[in-house]
Protein backbone atom coordinates (compact mmCIF):
# COMPACT_ATOMS: atom_id res chain seq x y z
CA UNK A 1 0.00 0.00 0.00
CA UNK A 2 2.73 2.40 0.53
CA UNK A 3 4.72 2.26 -2.39
CA UNK A 4 1.42 2.95 -4.36
CA UNK A 5 0.58 6.02 -2.32
CA UNK A 6 3.97 7.09 -2.93
CA UNK A 7 3.93 6.82 -6.47
CA UNK A 8 0.65 8.73 -6.60
CA UNK A 9 1.69 11.71 -5.01
CA UNK A 10 4.22 11.93 -7.26
CA UNK A 11 2.71 11.62 -10.28
CA UNK A 12 0.64 14.60 -8.46
CA UNK A 13 3.99 16.16 -8.13
CA UNK A 14 5.05 15.89 -11.46
CA UNK A 15 1.67 17.18 -12.67
CA UNK A 16 2.13 20.83 -10.40
CA UNK A 17 5.51 20.72 -11.94
CA UNK A 18 4.13 20.48 -15.21
CA UNK A 19 2.30 23.36 -14.72
CA UNK A 20 4.43 25.98 -13.29
CA UNK A 21 7.08 25.22 -15.29
CA UNK A 22 4.97 26.60 -18.23
CA UNK A 23 4.34 29.76 -16.66
CA UNK A 24 8.39 30.33 -15.81
CA UNK A 25 9.06 31.82 -18.70
CA UNK A 26 6.48 34.10 -17.82
CA UNK A 27 7.15 34.39 -14.46
CA UNK A 28 10.88 34.97 -15.28
CA UNK A 29 10.51 38.09 -17.86
CA UNK A 30 8.25 39.85 -15.07
CA UNK A 31 11.09 39.05 -12.37
CA UNK A 32 13.39 40.51 -14.97
CA UNK A 33 11.18 43.83 -15.81
CA UNK A 34 10.53 44.14 -12.22
CA UNK A 35 14.28 44.46 -11.21
CA UNK A 36 14.88 46.92 -13.90
CA UNK A 37 12.11 48.74 -13.12
CA UNK A 38 13.40 49.19 -9.31
CA UNK A 39 16.83 49.79 -11.10
CA UNK A 40 15.77 52.99 -12.80
CA UNK A 41 13.43 53.92 -10.04
CA UNK A 42 17.06 53.59 -7.98
CA UNK A 43 19.99 55.28 -10.44
CA UNK A 44 20.09 59.00 -9.92
CA UNK A 45 18.97 61.35 -12.52
CA UNK A 46 20.92 62.44 -15.44
CA UNK A 47 22.31 65.49 -14.73
CA UNK A 48 20.61 68.92 -16.32
CA UNK A 49 22.85 70.10 -18.68
CA UNK A 50 24.11 73.47 -17.73
CA UNK A 51 23.47 76.80 -19.97
CA UNK A 52 26.69 78.01 -21.43
CA UNK A 53 27.45 81.57 -19.75
CA UNK A 54 28.00 84.38 -22.33
CA UNK A 55 32.03 85.36 -22.71
CA UNK A 56 32.43 88.65 -20.29
CA UNK A 57 34.69 91.06 -21.55
CA UNK A 58 37.41 89.85 -19.00
CA UNK A 59 41.54 88.90 -19.99
CA UNK A 60 41.70 85.23 -19.99
CA UNK A 61 45.68 85.29 -20.77
CA UNK A 62 47.97 87.91 -20.27
CA UNK A 63 51.65 88.34 -20.46
CA UNK A 64 54.11 90.81 -19.01
CA UNK A 65 57.54 92.92 -20.42
CA UNK A 66 57.12 90.66 -23.90
CA UNK A 67 58.32 91.21 -27.17
CA UNK A 68 56.97 89.11 -30.27
CA UNK A 69 58.09 88.91 -33.50
CA UNK A 70 56.00 87.70 -36.77
CA UNK A 71 57.77 86.50 -39.89
CA UNK A 72 56.48 85.59 -43.61
CA UNK A 73 56.81 82.78 -45.13
CA UNK A 74 59.95 83.46 -46.73
CA UNK A 75 61.78 84.07 -43.33
CA UNK A 76 61.31 87.69 -43.33
CA UNK A 77 60.42 89.98 -40.64
CA UNK A 78 57.27 91.41 -40.93
CA UNK A 79 56.56 93.20 -37.51
CA UNK A 80 57.73 93.69 -33.97
CA UNK A 81 55.40 94.45 -31.06
CA UNK A 82 56.92 94.57 -27.57
CA UNK A 83 54.68 96.68 -24.30
CA UNK A 84 54.62 96.19 -20.51
CA UNK A 85 51.62 93.90 -20.30
CA UNK A 86 49.27 92.15 -23.02
CA UNK A 87 45.66 91.52 -22.12
CA UNK A 88 43.65 89.18 -24.61
CA UNK A 89 40.02 89.06 -24.09
CA UNK A 90 38.15 86.11 -25.68
CA UNK A 91 34.51 88.03 -26.45
CA UNK A 92 36.00 90.08 -29.03
CA UNK A 93 39.18 88.07 -29.85
CA UNK A 94 41.01 91.37 -29.50
CA UNK A 95 44.21 92.35 -27.59
CA UNK A 96 45.47 95.84 -25.35
CA UNK A 97 48.98 96.31 -24.56
CA UNK A 98 50.19 98.63 -22.06
CA UNK A 99 53.69 100.51 -22.91
CA UNK A 100 53.70 99.47 -26.80
CA UNK A 101 56.50 99.86 -28.92
CA UNK A 102 55.43 98.80 -32.62
CA UNK A 103 57.77 97.86 -35.59
CA UNK A 104 56.09 97.39 -38.67
CA UNK A 105 57.82 96.69 -41.86
CA UNK A 106 55.24 96.48 -45.76
CA UNK A 107 55.86 94.76 -48.46
CA UNK A 108 56.98 98.38 -50.67
CA UNK A 109 59.92 98.76 -48.17
CA UNK A 110 58.71 101.47 -46.01
CA UNK A 111 58.23 100.72 -42.04
CA UNK A 112 56.03 102.23 -39.88
CA UNK A 113 57.30 102.74 -35.89
CA UNK A 114 54.95 103.58 -33.58
CA UNK A 115 54.83 103.82 -29.51
CA UNK A 116 52.03 104.66 -27.19
CA UNK A 117 50.71 104.07 -23.43
CA UNK A 118 48.18 102.01 -24.87
CA UNK A 119 46.98 100.11 -28.13
CA UNK A 120 44.18 98.06 -29.05
CA UNK A 121 43.57 95.64 -31.62
CA UNK A 122 40.76 93.35 -33.20
CA UNK A 123 40.79 89.86 -33.84
CA UNK A 124 42.33 90.09 -37.59
CA UNK A 125 45.21 92.28 -36.42
CA UNK A 126 44.25 94.66 -39.24
CA UNK A 127 43.60 97.81 -37.20
CA UNK A 128 45.60 99.09 -34.31
CA UNK A 129 44.01 101.75 -32.14
CA UNK A 130 46.60 103.57 -30.23
CA UNK A 131 45.83 105.81 -27.36
CA UNK A 132 47.80 108.76 -24.89
CA UNK A 133 51.15 110.23 -26.19
CA UNK A 134 50.98 108.70 -29.45
CA UNK A 135 54.13 109.12 -32.13
CA UNK A 136 53.70 107.10 -35.38
CA UNK A 137 56.30 107.45 -38.15
CA UNK A 138 56.39 106.77 -41.33
CA UNK A 139 60.07 106.05 -43.08
CA UNK A 140 59.56 105.20 -46.88
CA UNK A 141 61.66 103.38 -49.08
CA UNK A 142 62.87 106.86 -50.77
CA UNK A 143 63.44 108.44 -47.27
CA UNK A 144 65.83 104.85 -46.22
CA UNK A 145 67.90 105.85 -49.64
CA UNK A 146 67.69 109.70 -49.67
CA UNK A 147 67.40 110.46 -46.55
CA UNK A 148 64.47 113.12 -46.52
CA UNK A 149 63.12 113.74 -43.02
CA UNK A 150 60.32 111.16 -41.82
CA UNK A 151 56.92 111.74 -41.62
CA UNK A 152 55.68 111.52 -37.99
CA UNK A 153 52.14 111.91 -36.50
CA UNK A 154 51.55 113.01 -32.38
CA UNK A 155 48.36 112.40 -30.93
CA UNK A 156 46.45 110.90 -27.98
CA UNK A 157 43.84 108.84 -30.29
CA UNK A 158 45.41 107.20 -33.65
CA UNK A 159 44.49 104.81 -35.68
CA UNK A 160 46.29 102.55 -38.18
CA UNK A 161 45.04 100.53 -41.13
CA UNK A 162 47.52 97.98 -41.90
CA UNK A 163 46.00 96.50 -45.08
CA UNK A 164 44.90 99.92 -46.36
CA UNK A 165 48.45 101.96 -45.05
CA UNK A 166 46.20 104.79 -43.80
CA UNK A 167 46.07 106.27 -40.62
CA UNK A 168 43.51 108.31 -39.16
CA UNK A 169 42.60 110.55 -35.88
CA UNK A 170 39.40 112.23 -35.30
CA UNK A 171 41.33 114.02 -32.78
CA UNK A 172 43.63 116.87 -32.47
CA UNK A 173 46.98 115.76 -34.39
CA UNK A 174 50.31 117.05 -35.49
CA UNK A 175 52.42 116.19 -38.50
CA UNK A 176 55.68 116.52 -38.41
CA UNK A 177 58.00 116.42 -41.42
CA UNK A 178 62.11 117.65 -40.27
CA UNK A 179 61.04 121.16 -39.16
CA UNK A 180 57.67 121.60 -40.73
CA UNK A 181 54.66 121.13 -38.29
CA UNK A 182 51.23 121.09 -39.45
CA UNK A 183 48.55 120.93 -36.75
CA UNK A 184 45.18 119.77 -37.11
CA UNK A 185 41.79 118.72 -35.57
CA UNK A 186 41.33 115.30 -37.82
CA UNK A 187 43.67 113.57 -40.15
CA UNK A 188 43.39 111.14 -42.82
CA UNK A 189 46.74 109.90 -44.49
CA UNK A 190 47.40 107.76 -47.26
CA UNK A 191 50.71 106.21 -47.52
CA UNK A 192 50.74 104.95 -50.57
CA UNK A 193 49.43 108.27 -52.79
CA UNK A 194 51.64 109.92 -50.12
CA UNK A 195 48.39 112.52 -49.60
CA UNK A 196 47.45 114.10 -46.06
CA UNK A 197 44.09 115.14 -45.63
CA UNK A 198 43.91 117.88 -42.53
CA UNK A 199 40.40 119.18 -41.95
CA UNK A 200 39.55 121.43 -38.79
CA UNK A 201 41.46 124.66 -37.73
CA UNK A 202 44.54 124.03 -39.53
CA UNK A 203 47.78 125.73 -38.69
CA UNK A 204 51.09 125.20 -40.56
CA UNK A 205 54.62 126.37 -39.62
CA UNK A 206 56.93 125.61 -43.03
CA UNK A 207 60.60 125.91 -42.41
CA UNK A 208 62.61 127.96 -45.21
CA UNK A 209 64.14 125.56 -47.93
CA UNK A 210 67.47 126.01 -48.93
Amino acid sequence: MKPQRFSRGRLWLGRIWDHVSIYLPVLSMGLLALGSYWVLRSAPPPPTPVAERPLRHEPDYFMRHFSVRDFDVAGELKSEISGREMRHFPDTDSMEVDGVRLRSLNPNGSVTLAEAELLTTDAAQDTYVLQRRVQITRVSQASVEQKPPPVAFHGEHLRVLVSADRIESDHPVLMTRGNDRIAANSLRYDDRQRVADLQGNVRATLAPRR
